[in-house]
Parts: C-alpha cells; structure tokens; sequence
C-alpha cells in the first residue's frame, strides 16, 4: 500500500493535473446545471374535462361523470381517482404512481374516453378532453393584460391568439394559459315577449341561426381553359350580419331576428371576470417544462416582452404581474453565501489548530477541488441547483475537510518529531489511510436505505445523497492522493514537538488535552456510570422522539400566497365579482403586499382565487405567515364571503384541489349519509385550536328552481319533455348554437334570454312551447314550480360520494398534532362505519413518511454495521463505533427543541447524517488502538487511553470543522432560511453533545468489549482444556 501512496507523492505534476482536471471538468457542468428551488419530482397526474352547457352538478355528475370514472378506473397505477361536477362542467383528476410513464398513462385515458363515449350525453358540445399536469409546480410567470378602450373579449382574443402560442413555443415553457375571460362572440339576448307575440318559438330561432351561418366546400367549376372554385356568402361574422336573418314568417309577414332578439358583439361568458391592479384583466398563467432551468426560462420571457408588446394593439398594457424567481434567486445565492462561508469557516478551524499558512494552503486546495468535481457526477446524472443539492454541498463541507484534516495532522505529527515531509507524508498517509476509506465508505453507506426508497421521500432526497455521496467520494480519493502530495512539498520541517506546541492555542489545547487524559483515566476506572449514562441516553432518545413535534415538510416563505374566496352559495356574478374587487383592495392596502391578481366565475359562481405577491423579504421584516394571520382578521369582517389563503410552496402533493394546504377526505357509499355527517363533523374540526381555515367542498345549498312537468297534460298537448327541457336550455343556458370560423381562431354565437329576464323567478311565466299544432303554450301551464336548495357540486372519489374538508394549521402547532386531534374527534363524534374519513394529499404522505422514518433510521444503522463490520471483519467493533450514536440523536432532538422546529423530513436527514458523521471519531480512536494492540503489543486500556490521546486533537479538529460547516445553515436569516434551519440544527446540535459524550463513552465500550471477548476466550479455554483432561482420563 506504502507503494500506492508514494505512486502520487513522488509524481506531483502528474498528481497536480488529475486534480485540475476533476476541477475543470465540474467547472464547465456548472455552467449548465439547470436552476430549481427543488429538486423536480413530477407526479404524473391527467386532468379529464366534459362540458354540457347548462346541466345540473347532479347531471353531470351521474351522466358524466359516472361513465367516465368507471371506464378510467381500470386503467392499472392509478393511486387516486377524484371528480369534481359543477354547472355544466365535469373534472376528473387522475393521479397515477411516481414511476407511471405519463405518456403511456395519457394513451390509456384517452382509449378509456373513447370507450365511454356512446354513454355520455348525446348534446355535449365536444368530446371529453384530457391534458397533462403536475401540480407539484407552481406557476413561473403570470402576465396580466388590461386596457381602458378595448373590452376583455377582445384582450382575451388577442392573449388566447397571438400571445399565448407564442410564449408557449419558448424554450422550456411546457403550458400557458388564458383566464379572467373569454373570447369573443355574437350574443342573440331574446325577447321571450317579442317571440310570443310573433309565434315564434326559441328552437326555431336556433335553428334558424345555425341555418344561416355555415361552412361546407361548395365545388368548383371547369370551363375549357380555367377552373374556377365556387364561393359563396354562407358564413355570417358580425352581430349586424345575424340581425336580418328570418327566423319565422308570421301572417306571410318576414319575422327577423332584430325583432325578437338583441344582437351584439360581446364574449362566450359573460360570468367571468379576471382582475388586477383594481382593473377588469385578462391573465396569461406560464408553467415550465419538468427540468428546464427556471430563472433561464423566465429570464427568455422577459427578453420577449418588448416583442409582446409591439405584437399587440397599443391600447393594450402588459405586465408582469408575478415572478416566480425572484425569491428562488435569493434563496439560492443564500445558500451559496452559506457555502462559502462554511468553507472560510472549517479552513479557519485548519489554521487554528496547526498555525501554518502553509498547512492551512492544502484543505483551503483539496475542499474547493472535491466540491467543484462533485458539480459533474451532478449534471451527468441530470440533478439541478437547488436548495437541497447546494445543501448537501454546504454540508459536505465539513466532511470533506476531515478526510484531509486526518491525512494533515497526522503528517503533520510525523514532521513535528523530526520526520522529513516527504518520508512523513508517505508514513502518514499509509497509517491513517484506512481510517479514512473506513469514514468514508461508511459514511456513503448511511444513504444506501434513502436511495434505495420509493416514493416521494426516495425521488426529493436522492439529488441530497447522491451529490453528498459525491463529494465525499471525490474527498477521499484527493486525501489520498493530492494531500499527502502536497505536504510532502509544502510542509517545512519546525523543529520539535515541544517547541511547535508550546505557543498560543497549542499550548491551550495541549492543558485541555492534559486535562482529558486525567478526566479519561478516572472515567475508564468507573466503566459503569458511564455505561449507565449511554443507556440513559438510549433512553432518552425513544422519550424526545415520541414527544417531539413532528411535520411533513417545514413551511417555506416564498413569497407568494394562494387566496380563495367562497361567498354565500346562492350569489349571483355580479355579487361576487364585486365581493373579490374589496377583497382584493383591501388586500393591496397592506404595506407588505406587491401586487395582487384575481379572477372568479366559470362554473363555481360562489368561488374566487388570488395570487398574491408579497414584497422582497428585506423589504417586509416579517414572514408570509405573519402577513396571513394579520389579513385573515382585516378581512373577517365581509359578510356572506370567506378568503382562505396559504403560502405557496415550492413542492406541493396530490393532484386535488383545495382551499387550504391539508385535506382530509369524507367517503360514503350512499350520498345521504355523508349528507348526515359532513355538517357535524366539519363543525367539530373547526372548533379545534390546531386547525384553522376550515372549509368544506361540500356545497348543496345552491338556490334552485324546481320544475314539475305534468306529464299527462304534456302528453295532451302535443308537448314531449325533450322540447321543455330544450326551451329552458335555450332560455338560460348561454347555449352554444353556432360556430364562426375565422383565420386566427374559432367564435361563438351563443343565445339566451335578455338580462332582464333571468333576474327574476317570474321570466319563466314568459317561456313558450310550440306544440305541434303550431300553438304557443306557455310553461307555466303544464309545470310548476317552487324554490328549493341544490348542490353546486357533486364530488366522487373513486366512485364514492366525497366531501373534502381543507385546513391550515394553526400557528403554534404542528401537522402531527393536527392529526392526531382530527382522529381522536371522528372516534369522539361516533361516526358510523358506513362514512370513512381518509387525509389526502400532503397529509396522507406525511402519514406514509411518518410509518417508515424509523425504518429509515434503523436501516440506515444496519447498514453501517454491515459496512464496518465487513471493513473491519470483526463483529464486536461495528458496535463500539455505533455506541457514539445515541448521544447524538440526544443532542439534535434537545437543539430541535431549544429552537421550537418540529421534526421534519429535513431533521429527518439531518439524523441520517450524524449516523455517518459521529462514528469518524469512534473510527479514528478505535482503528488507532487495534493497530497499538496488535503491533505494539499493549493491553486494551493501554491501547484506547493512547489512541485517544494521540487522536485528540484530528478528532476536534474534524468535529469543529463539521459544526463550522453546518453552522451557517442554523443562523442564516434570508430567502429560504426555514427550509435549511432544521438541518444546521439538527447536525450542530447532535455533533456538540456527541462530541461531549463520545470522547468518554467510546473508549469505555471499547474496554468493556475487550473485557467481555477476554472473559468468553478464558471461559472457552478453560473449557477445552476441561476436555483435554477427560479425553486422557
């Protein structure tokens, strides 16, 4: 092995080039490692949508949806089927396993919609669509449109048809869409009135509308010499072009349109609304393509924007009304001020404890050289910048440093008693280069359980292991190649060891050394009160890990929140829109807000939703939490309206949607229990001090109209039940009649009643059917009707009645808690077996990750063991190395609690590490003493009591480093603190106590291992020589 060493120590430009090569190589992946706030976990979700214009939720939740969701529910790897039918409209959201390839999964739903088509409604406007969605990515850019001379159709259809393509063809943009509008179209506002007087009926009108206005070829012509296409007028594009259509004759007297009907140019719907700045606005929402670098994306939107804007009418104004990389970009330059910082740190802790520049030079070379490498194994396996790689970079830091740390001082050791640096950097690195392919292996082996996990924890952490795992790789091969390389060169021999120690800091370290030896003698001579102080602290490891509060993920500031308004469920538009409109000034008021965009209508009049930005975080001083609880109690007081809201964070689970970030989901087979329940249950979860914001999507007190057909009296006069459903259709339906077709893009022409007679119950005393005698006979005389409650919406999960009751947590408490309260309410209320109440979404997987955390930890001590157990082929010593774990764990659940952070997944991670971390002391004493026992001949206490003293100072040295590295991540205060704080805690917390306790603890277990393999090799001793002598009997 000495050969292996002296290979690189004797071959410096050869050496010297490998490393600038690795350097190199990271340098140039660096410049094209794509840019996320996380690492991308696409969950493959397909959206189905139905319209049929008009139809009840009821309806379409039995004709549509019905059919749909049991063709889509035998498509294999589906995790979770849910619907959502409202007005007219229909959603099926579906969400497949992580490892479902989405285009395959988008070829079978698309199969299941054919299957299902025969059963569907024969009146729907189109076939049932499908797209593409990941909901754990939020919007990059959203633009907003306004103008004080042009209307929103025509915004709209400038957005929808020049703007909207175009971005959509930039570089790693994968949707954009067009909402708070709708295009243009020709409205047909009837006078039911009119029509009566003239006899004529509304389908008539329709019919009459679509007669006139069609598209069909009509041929062509050949004469000798040309042939001629033959054209003709048939197309109607303008509302003027409809008005003298004839739609009756009445006495042999033309009846057209203008006489029965307003027509005018105007918008598909006129019960959509977007807003911004206080304006009627239309918004274009940008989403990015999986993997494609974010800031690069938005970065190529903004050098567009000069062209958007001579693309479209100068009264046009386009703005950007949210930026999703503003705070990404803070976020990450904090990260990278952390990892600089940690390097200056742990290279400081270097120049502390040998007080050479030159020393000082070789880790200040070897860190920045396997951290820069690790930046290629990044960009071939396909990772990005994010928080949690430049993390795991940062805590690599003080991993790195102690491989070169150990090979240093040891070399170091070696020259201060007299030895050349070039014969010392060969000895040195051969005495300690097991030690550190023992740390390090080691180390890497505590990530084996995580990269091998599935799910959404194995698909976020793996970017974490696999670069960390990296850069300890590359560290131990520059340790043992490039370090002792350059100590043999830049090493000066100082004279003695007395003399280099007796100055300054070596003479405090040397007291406290001195003072360790004196402390460790006693302790090694009262072995049970230190065993009793380890099993304490397994016990108390169990104790913090029971009580400690526990959370998915921490809550990230990002600088966005999501606003949702429910109003009363029988609001009309107009109410609503103008409820958004003081939501969203008084919103705009706070002086922490930035901008503020909306949009409510569609097919939940009684819903609204904001995005909402806040100010740069050194502007505001204070979190989006604080901002949401101070606007939560502002905006209490409007009546017949709720705003929700949540902050937008950069990794969001499940494909449902809702008004807060949790969701726990009501099931029943028969929709009249879950009726029973849902009220008394929502009820008991609002009082709950851990929950706030809690809102159902349960909605089944709309106001309807009830009709009741007398179906004898219809059957007398001539009247079928499909002409009185048609004549309510065409009435109050906004149906879609007819189709102009233009070169850009389609447009509508849509007819209904005027305004004026939907605004009131007596319009239906208005409406007329023309029987077949050709006689009009009004509603009123073969039906009825009354008032009465209906739902907005009718949901399904799978094909079981649903109710999802949303919540926040309260500020104060934690997801665990939350929880834990939520059960123990449904077992309080006695809920019958017949409705079950499941969470969905984040806290589901917070329950599936809350299952297998032991495991992981567990898994991950076992496989340490294995791995050292094999390095060291011993069984016995794994265990003493594995004994500085408990002591750890203490420390990093007592630093969690100190600073009120509930154990999440990043504390998760923080624990793994110190698995792989604290054992490099235990390796370096114990590897030290069995080399003493074995070539030196000394006895057990002999061996550990030295090993220990000798190993001191690399063992300080290593255990600052690592704290100095990981220091910055607990008092970093900027963009994106709160997602690194509990991983600095955790480590800095664990490596203090370990280090208090790990010093006394690890060379007791080593004596008390030594001790119990001697007494077993006397006790099988005596017992063979037991058998000897009866053997000669």
């Amino acid at each position: 092995m000495k050969r292996f060493f002296a290979l690189f120590v004797s071959r410096p430009v050869a050496t010297t080039l490998i490393s600038v090569a690795i350097t190199l190589c990271g340098a140039l992946s660096f410049m094209f490692l794509p840019v996320a706030p996380l690492p991308q976990v696409d969950y493959p979700v397909i959206n189905v949508t139905a319209s049929l214009p008009g139809a009840s939720p009821e309806t379409m939740a039995s004709s549509v949806a019905t059919p749909l969701e049991r063709s889509l529910g035998s498509i294999a790897g589906i995790n979770e089927m849910t619907s959502s039918s409202a007005q007219g409209r229909t959603t099926i959201t579906l969400e497949f396993n992580l490892d479902k390839d989405i285009n395959n999964a988008a070829r079978e739903v698309q199969a299941a919609i054919n299957a299902a088509q025969t059963l569907l409604p024969s009146g729907m406007p189109s076939r049932p669509r499908y797209y593409k969605s990941n909901p754990s990515d939020a919007p990059i850019m959203i633009l907003t449109l306004t103008s004080k001379t042009m209307n929103t159709g025509e915004i709209y259809d400038v957005a929808s048809t020049r703007l909207a393509q175009r971005i959509a063809q930039i570089e790693g943009v994968s949707e954009v869409s067009v909402g708070g509008g709708s295009l243009p179209a020709v409205r047909v506002e009837l006078n039911p009135t009119a029509l009566f007087n003239q006899g004529v009926s509304l389908d008539a009108v329709r019919t009459a509308i679509n007669s006139a206005n069609v598209r069909q070829p009509q041929g062509y012509i050949n004469d000798d010499e040309k042939r001629y296409q033959v054209q003709t007028n048939d197309e109607l594009k303008k509302a003027a072009d409809y008005r003298p259509i004839i739609v009756h004759y009445n006495s042999g007297n033309a009846v057209k349109l203008s006489d029965v009907a307003v027509v005018k140019d105007s918008i598909e719907n006129v019960r959509a609304a977007g807003m911004a700045g206080g304006e009627p606005s239309i918004l274009i929402v940008i989403r990015r393509e999986a993997g494609a670098n974010i800031i690069e994306t938005v970065n190529r939107i903004r050098d567009e924007l000069p062209e958007f804007r001579e693309m479209i009418p100068a009264a046009i104004d386009l703005k950007v009304a949210q930026d999703r990389t503003p705070t990404i970009r803070a976020s990450l330059a904090e990260v990278e001020r952390a990892l600089l910082i940690a390097v200056a740190l742990v290279i400081l802790v270097v120049l502390l404890f040998l007080r050479s520049g030159r020393a000082t030079l070789i880790p200040a070379i070897a860190v920045p050289v396997s951290l820069i490498g690790t930046f290629t194994a990044m960009y071939l396996c396909g990772f990005s910048l994010n928080n949690l790689s430049l993390m795991a970079l940062t805590v690599a830091t003080g991993f790195v440093v102690d491989d070169a740390i150990v090979v240093l001082e040891n070399i170091s050791r070696h020259i201060e008693n007299g030895c050349k640096p070039f014969i010392a950097a060969i000895r040195g690195v051969h005495e300690v280069g097991f030690t550190v392919v023992s740390m390090s292996i080691s180390l890497v082996a505590v990530f084996i359980p995580l990269l091998l996990m599935d799910g959404l924890v194995g698909r976020l952490f793996r970017e974490f292991a696999i670069t960390l795992a990296t850069a300890i790789g590359i560290s131990l091969v520059v340790s043992l190649t490039l370090t002792p390389m350059m100590c043999a060169y830049l090493l000066k021999k100082r004279g003695t060891k007395t003399k280099a120690k007796n100055r300054g800091f070596g003479r405090v370290l040397m007291r406290i050394q001195e003072s360790y030896g004196v402390t460790l003698n006693w302790v090694l001579s009262h072995r049970r009160s230190v065993l009793a102080i380890l099993f304490v602290t397994i016990g108390l490891n169990i104790y913090l890990y029971i009580a400690i509060p526990k959370a998915f993920f921490p809550e990230q500031d990002t600088g966005r929140l999501m606003g949702f308004v429910r109003a009363d469920q029988s609001i009309s538009f107009q109410s609503m829109k103008e409820k958004m409109t003081r939501f969203m000034q008084q919103i705009n008021e706070d002086p922490a807000i930035d901008s503020v965009t909306g949009f409510t209508g569609g097919s939940r009049v009684n819903s609204g939703f904001m995005f909402i930005s806040l100010k740069p975080l050194d502007e505001r001083k204070e979190s989006a939490t604080s901002i949401m609880n101070r606007l939560r109690i502002k905006l209490a007081k409007e009546p017949g309206a709720n705003l929700f809201m949540m902050p937008v964070q950069d990794i969001r689970v499940g494909g449902r949607q809702a008004n807060a970030s949790y969701q726990f989901t009501l099931l029943a087979d028969e929709l009249a229990a879950l009726r029973d329940w849902e009220p008394a249950i929502r009820k008991a979860l609002g009082e709950l001090p851990q929950l706030t914001d809690v809102n159902s999507d349960k909605e089944d007190k709309g106001a309807e109209m009830a009709l009741t057909y007398d179906r004898d009296l219809m059957a007398q006069l001539g009247i079928d039940v499909r002409e009185a459903n048609n004549l309510l259709n065409n009435a109050f339906g906004q149906r879609q009649i007819s189709t102009i077709y233009e070169a850009m893009n389609q447009y509508k022409v849509v007819m209904e009643v005027a305004p004026e007679y939907t605004q009131d119950v007596s319009s239906l005393e208005k409406m007329f059917v023309i029987n077949k005698d050709g006689q009009p006979i009004p509603l009123s005389y073969f039906a009825r009707w009354e008032p009465s409650n209906a739902p907005l919406s009718v949901n399904h999960q799978g094909l079981s009645a649903a109710s999802t009751i949303a919540f926040n947590v309260a500020e104060g408490y934690t997801l665990d808690e939350a929880i834990v309260e939520i059960e123990k309410t449904m077992t309080a209320l006695g809920v019958p077996s017949t409705v079950r109440g499941t969470f969905a979404g984040t806290a589901q997987i917070f329950q599936d990750t809350l299952k297998s955390q032991l495991f992981l930890i567990l898994a991950a001590i076992i496989t340490v063991y294995l791995v050292l157990g094999i390095l060291y082929e011993s069984y016995i010593h794994p265990l003493t190395i594995l004994s500085t774990l408990p002591s750890a764990g203490v420390g990093a659940l007592l630093a969690l609690e100190l600073f009120d952070t509930p154990f999440s997944l990043i504390a998760l991670i923080g624990i793994m590490l110190l698995i792989g971390i604290v054992k490099k002391n235990a390796i370096i004493m114990v590897d030290f003493a069995i080399q003493a026992q074995r070539n030196a001949g000394l006895t057990a206490r002999e061996a550990i009591f030295r090993a220990s003293l000798l190993r001191f100072r690399p063992i300080v040295m290593t255990t600052l480093a690592a704290i100095f590295g990981a220091l910055p991540l607990v008092l970093g205060s900027g963009d994106g603190a709160e997602l690194r704080q509990p991983l600095g805690i955790t480590i800095v917390g664990g490596l203090i106590m370990s280090q208090l306790l790990t010093l006394f603890t690890t060379p007791v277990v080593y004596l008390s291992f030594d001790s119990l393999r001697e007494r077993f090799a006397r006790k099988k001793a005596q017992a063979s020589n037991a058998q000897e002598a009866n053997h000669e009997v």
